[in-house]
């Protein structure tokens, strides 16, 4: 089995809290002083060789050998009771991606569904991004977004197509029942199947000078809006 590297303090830490299977830990004699998480298998190693454990001098003196990114079944994700999820259309950039799923974890939401291709996938990179979240959020690669949410359709499961523009806004929608909110990469947006693929438009009003906001950052006004009707309804 090939294994994945992770490093620093944030993403290790959440790794041996995760779900996946951790090889290895390794952290410098400095880093290792007080961290009563780690376990008694640490190696101590010189801060070079994290380095070239990590490909990065970033490392805050840990890092971990642990096996490949446990993605989950979408369908046990959209066949889920009262499903709070977030769809993304195509996000290449590995930031935004570790981005939005460090909001979907902070905000409790059931999972995150990403495109298989053309999509950035879960890298050191986006865990690092993520700080660590990835570890805890349950996300579902698939092959057609659109396909998938034609399918997903039933009673009690809506999806929400955001938007920078349109009508109506995103809070005059009621997310207290099953809700798919799916967003594109900024500059291009949703394609236009995976748009119409969508139960309803919800339109995030800006009122500046920028025409969006990023997609990690609309993630976050969408899904603690439904968070919030959840909790007050």
């Amino acid at each position: 089995m090939a294994a994945d590297v992770v490093y620093g303090i944030h993403p290790v830490r959440e790794a041996l809290r995760g779900r996946r299977q951790v090889l290895r830990v390794f952290c410098t004699e400095r880093a290792g002083r007080g961290a009563d998480w780690l376990p008694d298998r640490t190696e101590v190693v010189p801060a070079g060789r994290l380095a070239e454990l990590a490909g990065s001098e970033d490392h805050q003196g840990m890092a971990a050998e642990v096996a490949p990114y446990p993605y989950v079944d979408p369908d046990a994700l959209l066949g889920r009771e009262r499903a709070l999820l977030v769809a993304l259309d195509e996000v290449t950039d590995p930031h935004n991606l570790g981005a939005v799923a460090r909001v979907c974890e902070g905000a409790g939401v059931d999972g995150l569904l990403i495109t298989r291709r053309r999509s950035a996938a879960v890298t050191t990179a986006v865990c690092r991004a993520s700080a660590g979240a990835v570890e805890h959020l349950a996300i579902a690669q698939v092959e057609n977004l659109a396909d998938v949410l034609i399918r997903a359709r039933r009673p009690g499961l809506w999806s929400y197509a955001a938007d920078a523009g349109g009508d109506p806004p995103y809070d005059r929608h009621d997310y207290r029942d099953g809700t798919v909110f799916v967003l594109g990469a900024e500059g291009n947006g949703l394609r236009p199947r995976v748009r119409s693929s969508c139960d309803a438009i919800a339109t995030i009003p800006m009122r500046g000078r920028v025409d969006s906001l990023n997609v990690s950052t609309a993630t976050a006004v969408l899904v603690f809006e439904a968070v919030r009707q959840r909790r007050d309804g």
